[in-house]
């Protein structure tokens, strides 16, 4: 059994540390928790009375009482836990982003290759039925080419209290962004699983159209391909009750997600090649539906996690993989703030720069009292919102 410490327990901490005390997943075991509340770990102490707790991250890392951790701390902390973590042979599980900037993580990355340790990242939306079913349909080679994909996903909206839950949200110093370092990552993430990385980036990202904040709360992405094909993304955390629809469209067919299934329109022949030897009768257009299934995103990841330690499973996702959400994010920011289309492989060093800037003129805000959220509201909230 691996033994597990977490840093940060706010409500996604609180909701894996439930779930593993209360051996939801097998292979792992609670031993730690570090919070720097000292108000939290008096009633973590209370909630797990067998689980040893810590206000000081290196303290419990150096504890040698741990086999891995779980970072779900703010998201500047990410990389450089996970750095000292691996420093003293502990495997990682990382929640999203991977870190607010690439140079950041990529050091983190590195420094886990040398371990020779785990790094994980909990990108659970991988583990929807519907989004690996696409992923599978789309390496088969069903759709064939890639012509273009489209994803407007707005219905995860916030009010103002969301924002003014926590000193570190809607700030460039304490977030690194907006909905597209908060939100967006596993849609980001799925994004580029599913269509690959792009060559180019352009991107306007509109800061505080919805709420007093000095971060962006809607972003348009325009992703160019490098065989042609495009990609535009928006996203938002204004709308209500807002939007979750993902189309890829390439050479023989479409696949649409939306309201919980998955279409396949396949087409009975290539469309380059019936646009070029038309016969004047249209191919035949096969359509096949998939229903989702009930969440475990969390719970398997946590458990991939363990069984990647224990005997080599494959990482849902890693911490190398989790590199290319971040640079879709950067890359997107980058081009509003410059207003110009971004090559990539992405500048890491032009980017961290101009994010100082931003970091340098960030305001401290106001911070109304948080609540942890209970094992159903953990499932919901974080869920694939159809």
């Amino acid at each position: 059994m691996i033994r597990v410490g977490i840093i940060g327990v706010g409500n996604i901490g609180f909701a894996h540390a439930t779930a593993i005390y209360e051996n939801k997943i097998p292979l792992l075991k609670l031993s730690a928790l570090c919070d720097i509340d000292p108000k939290r770990i008096e009633k973590l102490r209370q909630l797990y009375p067998t689980v040893h707790m810590y206000a000081d991250a290196d303290t419990m890392l150096q504890s040698e009482t741990l086999d891995a951790i779980i970072i779900a701390t703010p998201h500047y902390d990410h990389p450089t836990l996970a750095l000292r973590a691996f420093s003293c042979g502990l495997h990682v599980l990382s929640e999203k982003p991977i870190g607010v900037y690439c140079e950041n993580a990529r050091k983190a990355v590195e420094a886990s290759k040398k371990s020779g340790k785990i790094y994980a990242m909990m990108f659970n939306q991988r583990t929807n039925k519907l989004f690996r079913l696409a992923k599978d349909l789309i390496e088969a080679g069903e759709l064939g080419e890639l012509k273009r994909s489209v994803w407007i996903v707005t219905n995860w909206y916030r009010t103002q209290e969301y924002y003014d839950s926590g000193n570190w949200r809607a700030t460039w110093a304490g977030e690194g962004g907006g909905v597209l370092m908060n939100q967006a990552p596993h849609n980001l993430d799925l994004w580029q699983w599913l269509c690959g990385m792009p060559t180019e980036i352009s991107a306007q990202c509109n800061t505080g159209r919805f709420h007093p904040i000095e971060v962006e709360d809607e972003a348009t992405i325009l992703a160019r391909y490098e065989n042609g094909a495009s990609g535009v993304f928006i996203t938002s955390t204004g709308d209500l009750p807002g939007t979750n629809r993902l189309e890829i469209t390439g050479t023989k067919g479409t696949l649409l997600l939306e309201h919980k299934t998955l279409t396949l329109h396949r087409l009975s022949k290539d469309e380059r090649e019936y646009c070029f030897s038309s016969d004047s009768s249209a191919p035949s257009v096969e359509t096949t539906v998939w229903e989702d299934e009930p969440y475990q995103g969390h719970h398997r990841v946590l458990e991939n996690f363990g069984r990647a330690i224990l005997y080599g499973d494959p990482l849902v996702a890693s911490g190398e993989e989790a590199l290319k959400e971040l640079t879709l994010s950067n890359a997107a920011y980058l081009s509003a703030w410059q207003g110009r289309p971004i090559s990539l492989p992405l500048d890491d060093a032009e980017y961290f720069a101009e994010l100082q800037k931003r970091i340098h003129t960030s305001q401290p805000k106001h911070v109304s009292a948080s609540v942890h959220e209970s094992e159903a509201m953990y499932n919901k909230r974080w869920d694939t919102n159809w």
